[in-house]
């Protein structure tokens, strides 16, 4: 069986488990975007009709959470942040410079498929300001000429 038809068929299975149940939307969804590492609009199709609900239902949760990706994630995912402590110490300059320097808006993935680019509100780290995260590592005290070096460190693993 090709590997995405396992995959779909592993989410008929999760599916049928949570339908009836409450909360059966956003336990599918996660489920399905662990099994298949984003949301595309296919899978919350089947989800929908799998449920007996509508797509606009599976949709309006797909999009309201942040945790949920409706298009494939980078290896390495960027997040931002363009809190109030950030933002006035320059987060949206450390952003336009990701952006450029990957080619890529904010909440798209690079065209060599290692990064995905994230706004994100505070990560906690405000005496740091401003911040990003890739995946679990954080950088603080950032100004944007120091991005070309830490994409470096990513694109040589």
């Amino acid at each position: 069986m090709p590997v995405n038809q396992e995959k779909y068929a592993q989410l008929d299975k999760i599916i049928a488990a949570n339908k009836g149940q409450e909360g059966a939307v956003m336990r599918t969804l996660q489920s399905a975007q662990d099994l298949f590492g984003h949301v595309p609009k296919d899978v919350q199709i089947r989800i929908a009709e799998g449920l007996g609900t509508t797509l606009s239902e599976v949709y309006g949760v797909a999009t309201f959470y942040s945790q949920f990706a409706l298009d494939p994630r980078g290896e390495y995912v960027i997040g931002v942040c363009l809190g109030t402590a950030c933002y006035v110490k320059g987060s949206k300059d450390v952003l336009d410079r990701v952006c450029k320097e990957l080619d890529t808006k904010v909440g798209k993935t690079s065209a060599d498929g290692l990064f995905t680019i994230k706004d994100t509100r505070c990560l906690g780290a405000c005496g740091l300001a401003p911040v990003m995260m890739i995946n679990d590592d954080v950088y603080g005290n950032l100004i944007p000429d120091m991005i070309p070096g830490i994409l470096a460190k990513y694109r040589q693993n």
